[in-house]
């Protein structure tokens, strides 16, 4: 079953826990760029940085986090980092303990640090 646009909007508030300019610093570093699943468009970015990246621009604009200034694209982008963030903390505790690992780095790339949690 799919989750209502407010579940998503509630969810996506909780488990992004960077800021838009700490994410905007993260994405910039190695570690960010090397981690996770190549796109298989021929570029050389990952599925999480390139996530990320539109974690940013949703970030900055709606910085209140106002539900009614989310469009369809926010939404459908914010109910995949929902999925991916609920999923891989479920699965992955070594990602809380160990900084190095690619589930932290992961995570990381799609706006969650386990560290702030």
């Amino acid at each position: 079953m799919v989750k209502d646009k407010e579940t998503v909007i509630q969810e996506f508030n909780e488990l992004v826990n960077m800021t838009a300019d700490e994410l905007k610093e993260w994405l910039k570093g190695e570690d960010s760029t090397s981690s996770g699943w190549k796109k298989d468009d021929g570029s050389s970015e990952t599925i999480g940085h390139e996530s990320g990246g539109k974690i940013v621009q949703i970030l900055e604009k709606n910085p209140n986090k106002d539900p009614s200034n989310y469009d369809e694209d926010d939404i459908d982008h914010m109910r995949k980092v929902v999925s991916y963030c609920k999923r891989h903390l479920a699965q992955e505790e070594k990602a809380k303990r160990d900084t190095n690992s690619k589930s932290y780095k992961s995570l990381k790339n799609w706006g969650h640090d386990p560290l702030k949690a």
